[in-house]
């Protein structure tokens, strides 16, 4: 089997899943570059616990994780089915200690993006956690270790921010960024197109750009274990390179 491609995605707002704007409209074209796989894993930024975590039922469940926003967002399904033989391969392959855990469910960093990606859900899913304690090294070694699942037929998907600074959201700069939001959303985009992959890794060497751009790393992390599982001579395209709100980063990654 040929290796699968993989993506990042910059899922911005839960009210994505139901909008029709210039992100979800890329999202669709995305998926039609791409094979159709055989089983998504997603690294959700929105899975953000002790230690490593890895979702193994065979139907888990979609979960809203998220408050205040219009009921019609509530009425979204994605019901696909899991995989736990796949979830088993997952296990393995991680070699720092991790576990089942299946109390979480599919959040809406994976599931705002899939409903618009693989409308028909007939395509198995699950999820691993991004643990809390570990530094940047250690999310793009795990990445390193499941590079392998790309010659199973597997989409190794990445959901996040680059840029991801709720407290600093300015709702009046609508699809505009603050300067140090494009100065980090370029440094990392620069590192990623010319297969810098240590100097994402390094990314706190910004210093206050960096902190500011990523007060909290479980919305930048997702980024590392993709690029632990790219390859030199993968081809790297970029979507959606913008950000809105002033602090918020929408740039999207595709690997092939």
């Amino acid at each position: 089997m040929s290796k699968m491609p993989m993506m990042f995605i910059g899922h911005g707002s839960p009210m994505n899943a139901i909008e029709d704007n210039r992100f979800t409209r890329t999202w669709r074209d995305m998926v039609k570059e791409i094979p159709k796989p055989d089983s998504i894993v997603s690294i959700s930024a929105h899975w953000f616990t002790k230690g490593t975590k890895i979702m193994n039922e065979e139907n888990p469940k979609m979960i809203y994780d998220m408050y205040g926003f219009p009921e019609k967002l509530y009425e979204v399904r994605y019901d696909a089915p899991g995989n736990p033989m796949l979830a088993e391969d997952v296990k393995r392959l991680i070699s720092r200690p991790n576990e089942f855990d299946n109390s979480w469910g599919i959040d809406h960093a994976t599931w705002v993006v899939l409903v618009h990606m693989y409308q028909k859900r007939d395509i198995p899913v699950f999820q691993i956690s991004i643990d809390a304690a570990a530094p940047p090294a250690v999310h793009y070694q795990i990445g390193k270790e499941l590079k392998s699942l790309r010659q199973q037929g597997v989409l190794l998907f990445g959901t996040g921010n680059i840029v991801h600074n709720l407290r600093r959201v300015d709702a009046s700069m609508r699809g505009k960024g603050f300067d140090w939001a494009y100065r980090f959303d370029d440094y990392i985009k620069d590192g990623i197109e010319n297969k810098k992959y240590e100097d994402v890794v390094d990314y706190m060497s910004l210093g206050e750009t960096a902190r500011l751009a990523v007060p909290m790393p479980d919305h930048f992390n997702p980024i590392l274990y993709i690029l632990g599982a790219a390859d030199q001579e993968d081809e790297v395209s970029v979507y959606n390179n913008s950000c809105l709100a002033g602090s918020v980063s929408m740039t999207s990654y595709l690997f092939q």
